[in-house]
């Protein structure tokens, strides 16, 4: 049995709704965006403000090396992904669990226990999602809107761990919901947790 699940998406392809249904199904904790950032304030290190700003960013200097040694001196944003990566740890540590997003499934591949799942789906399908909670944009705002998200996360990705987002050779199941529907995905992600 997995008693970690971590879930990375594209935006708009259900992946938190996906992972709050697993999580209830299976009787485990959800922690997604909000409860990682808030463990990443109560840390101490950072102001909620500052987490706000650079939460998802990419720094400036973005290619260019800098040492790994001298945590004071880093960026405000490596900082915050260093306290968000120790909150995925402990809630790790402390209970079985599904993590969304926050590049979970690398800060966590050393872990036993765990299933690392991606969710993808087709654009149509992500703008049919999003309309309902972004009301005010037109079909062609809300693809703009997916693809600038998606661009975000993959830089993101690609910067702090040094993979490449959505790639199937760092997760264990990659799930398109477009296909498949939320419900069956809730269903497989559950039967892989149980193997």
């Amino acid at each position: 049995m997995k008693n970690i699940i971590t879930i990375s998406r594209e935006f708009g392809a259900g992946g938190a709704t996906i992972g709050k249904a697993v999580a209830e199904k299976l009787g485990y904790y959800y922690c997604d965006k909000d409860m990682i950032v808030r463990a990443a304030i109560e840390s101490g290190s950072l102001s909620p403000r500052e987490v706000q700003y650079y939460d998802e960013r990419v720094p400036r200097q973005f290619g260019i090396g800098q040492s790994l040694f001298d945590f004071y001196s880093k960026p405000l944003d490596e900082k915050l992904f260093e306290a968000q990566s120790e909150a995925i740890r402990k809630v790790a540590e402390k209970r079985n669990c599904v993590i969304v997003g926050r590049n979970a499934n690398i800060v966590l591949k050393e872990y036993d226990k765990t299933i690392h799942v991606f969710i993808s789906a087709t654009e149509f399908f992500r703008v049919n999602r999003l309309r309902a909670s972004l009301p005010s944009l037109t079909d062609d705002k809300i693809l703009d809107k997916i693809h600038s998200v998606d661009k975000v996360r993959n830089k993101y990705c690609k910067y702090y761990t040094s993979t490449e987002f959505g790639n199937a050779k760092y997760y264990d199941l990659s799930l398109k919901s477009s296909t498949l529907g939320i419900d069956n995905c809730v269903e497989l992600i559950c039967k892989a947790a149980e193997m």
